[in-house]
């Protein structure tokens, strides 16, 4: 940077200077030749090559190592400047607050400043200007969410004036017109509100997708009560006289100014800690490097090369069931996906209303039918407790409660922890940008409150909107199901048949309960065209994060784990499998694709299409994902099967749960740092690969990190004792 400005002091000298009155140019055919200036009549001291001059391009990168005296010490620019700041006040005024009733002292007069400046073509007061939103090009195309120029706008500054750039980004909501012509084009302009939000809605995790984001750059000294008093001023000009009604909403969070912007103590502590958690990884791996045997077994639980290692590392286990595996890959890719289209919808797209037209199809159901991606996940669950702990009830007839829980604890809540303490005091300070305290800080705020939640795994009790990491409520859900699972599966074990009637009534019962709350309280598990977010966080509260829902799916997992587990080989005839086949795949088409028509535009919300597809398509598409598993075990792997069973899914299933927690924090860093209108496609937005390469590697550390050490101790700690009995047969063994 230095060596940079220095170059540009010195072109301006010898631009100065001249050097002389010849230069030297590039002649024809690429031959250096040196020339008089005055014989091909430019100004001495130009520099000409190819015949450009190039005098003013070096004058003018001179005068911006130094803008503000270069802007002082020149006199020739007032008359223009003049002309084109009469222009900018006339035909794009800026938003200011210097004549607003109810503003400050303070905030009227560095409002008045900044006009004055910018009337007089100052540099710091055009950066605010520039920083703040225009009307744009392209609003029937849905280009109406207006960022302006962030980055711009907080690094205005004014050293005479001691006036700092303030960022807001306001939120403006249009009542939809009554006039049928007006309606249609509010459509256009609003992409066909694809969700129907409000403007008082949270927006942290659901955007507020029916709101015009609009950018204005004010004073730091100016509050957002202020800036929403400017608003209602300016909106009430342009409404006068139309039958236009405009709600506006200016958020705390959502105003930036550099000279605001202040490290907490946490944040120092929390680099503190993260610091030292480190270095003991370090330690523990150079320890595992260069340590003679025997090795402490508690350090080496740390080691990164021991973890790596074992990342890397399928071996195969002759009681694992292979095939779950690449079940569980398939539906969390699906379930990125999913994700992926809510973060989409924060994004200002200069094409929303054409990315609405795409994805309003019936092959949008990849998308909207987001719910029933994490049936499997409750069904495997369901599966693979089953048939652990019939285990082991026919080997030592008694289940270990307090071990099986402990075990799990160990498993699931050291990254869950990192995590929560990663979201809520590090990554807040990691960026900046118009929604990043939207997106970002907001969800912080809400951890620093409700975190015990999480970590007790009942936070998917207090409702969406104050959930901590949001898209970790399928963990409360999993951990009540496997609390309660080993007396399930005991009852099963000791009175079989008593057990499946037991369950199979409890199934029902889920079923039923889902069916009548979805169709009685208007919910949807099925993202709708134009569904709205006290739809959307209803269906979350009352349906989607409760357990009781998912008792029926999990009651099949339950089931599927006990036939595994005492049915060696199923016998069935030919035409009894392609009957099986033949069902499992009707299964799996009528709930995947049976319900496509809530995908399309034109859709018209109905109650019992949601109930159906709330409590029938999940039993349905877990049925066939069930005949799949039963029949590559008990009968012989097909194609599909081998696909599944593939060894290459046993090392996706490692980093599995990473792929759970890391990738919401991923897609809302993102979407925090937005700056400005991009064009959507379909393939390289919905699957933007750099993301997926940040999701699998940021899962990769996470696991190496912190999952796998903490199993590691869960192993040390655990580790069976032997018995009396085992004592005396191994002393008797060494004695003969």
């Amino acid at each position: 940077m230095h060596f940079f400005k220095l170059s540009l002091l010195l072109v301006a000298v010898s631009v100065k200077a001249g050097f002389g009155s010849e230069q030297s140019v590039i002649g024809k055919g690429g031959k250096s030749e040196v020339v008089e200036a005055q014989d091909n009549g430019t100004d001495a001291g130009s520099t000409v090559v190819f015949g450009v001059e190039y005098k003013d391009t070096y004058r003018g990168r001179a005068c911006l190592v130094d803008i503000e005296k270069c802007m002082n010490d020149d006199n020739t620019y007032h008359k223009t400047g003049k002309k084109l700041s009469n222009m900018l006040l006339t035909s794009f005024p800026p938003f200011q607050l210097s004549d607003v009733e109810g503003v400050s002292k303070e905030c009227r007069l560095q409002s008045r400043q900044f006009i004055e400046d910018l009337k007089k073509f100052k540099f710091w007061a055009l950066k605010m200007y520039d920083g703040g939103a225009k009307f744009p090009s392209g609003i029937l195309h849905g280009n109406i969410n207006q960022l302006g120029d962030f980055d711009m706008c907080v690094d205005a500054y004014s050293k005479e004036r001691n006036i700092h750039g303030q960022y807001c980004l306001t939120n403006i909501e249009i009542e939809i017109p009554k006039s049928t012509y007006m309606s249609g084009l509010y459509q256009l302009m609003m992409a066909y509100d694809h969700i129907k939000t409000r403007i008082e809605d949270s927006g942290h995790r659901v955007p507020r997708f029916s709101s015009i984001m609009w950018a204005v750059c004010i004073p730091s000294v100016c509050t957002h009560e202020e800036v929403e008093k400017g608003l209602s001023k300016a909106i009430q000009k342009i409404t006068e006289g139309t039958d236009l009604k405009l709600k506006h909403k200016v958020y705390p969070e959502n105003c930036h100014a550099k000279d605001k912007w202040e490290t907490p103590t946490s944040t120092y502590v929390a680099l503190f800690l993260l610091a030292g958690f480190i270095s003991w990884l370090i330690f523990a791996t150079l320890y595992h490097h260069w340590s003679f045997n025997p090795q402490n077994e508690w350090i080496m639980a740390f080691s990164l090369k021991k973890n790596f290692d074992s990342l890397f590392t399928i071996k195969k286990n002759p009681n694992e069931i292979e095939i779950l595996h690449g079940i569980r890959w398939l539906n969390a890719l699906a379930l990125i996906a999913a994700h992926k289209n809510m973060a989409m919808l924060f994004e200002p797209y200069a094409n929303r209303t054409s990315m609405v037209d795409e994805v309003a199809t019936a092959i949008s159901i990849v998308g909207r039918n987001a719910s029933l991606y994490t049936e499997p996940f409750v069904l495997i669950s369901g599966i693979l407790t089953a048939k652990s702990l019939l285990g082991k009830l026919d080997k030592s007839k008694k289940i270990n409660i307090w071990e099986e829980y402990v075990s799990r604890l160990f498993r699931i809540v050291p990254s869950l922890a990192f995590l929560i303490f990663f979201c809520t005091f590090l990554m807040p300070w990691m960026s900046s940008g118009p929604m990043w305290n939207q997106v970002v800080t907001h969800h912080s705020h809400i951890c620093k409150k409700n975190w015990w939640r999480n970590l007790l795994f009942i936070h998917n009790y207090f409702g969406f909107s104050n959930m901590c990491l949001t898209h970790t409520h399928h963990l409360g859900i999993d951990t009540q199901l496997f609390f309660l699972s080993p007396f399930l599966v005991y009852v099963l074990w000791k009175w079989p048949k008593q057990g499946m009637i037991g369950l199979t009534a409890i199934g029902v019962a889920s079923t039923v309960y889902r069916f009548y709350l979805t169709y009685v309280m208007q919910l949807s598990n099925f993202i709708h065209m134009s569904a709205s977010t006290p739809q959307l966080f209803a269906t979350a509260d009352y349906s989607y994060t409760q357990p009781s829902h998912r008792l029926q799916v999990y009651v099949m997992g339950l089931f599927v784990g006990y036939i595994l587990r005492y049915s060696e080989k199923l016998h069935l005839s030919h035409t009894a499998l392609k009957i099986g086949n033949a069902l499992a795949v009707a299964s799996f088409c009528l709930s995947f694709f049976g319900f496509y028509n809530m995908a399309l535009k034109d859709y018209v919300y109905n109650p019992m299409d949601a109930a159906m597809f709330g409590a029938i398509a999940p039993i349905l598409f877990c049925f066939a994902y069930s005949w799949l598993i039963i029949t590559s075990e008990l009968i012989g792997k097909g194609p599909l099967a081998r696909f599944f069973s593939w060894k290459i899914w046993k090392w996706w299933t490692k980093i599995s749960y990473g792929v759970y927690l890391t990738q919401f924090p991923i897609y809302f860093y993102n979407v925090g740092r937005v700056r400005s209108s991009s064009t959507f496609t379909f393939f390289g937005t919905q699957y933007n690969i750099k993301e997926m390469i940040w999701i699998v590697f940021l899962s990769m550390l996470l696991t190496v990190m912190v999952e796998m050490p903490f199993q590691n101790v869960r192993d040390i700690i655990m580790k069976k004792k032997p018995t009396k009995q085992e004592n005396k047969e191994i002393k008797h063994g060494k004695e003969s």
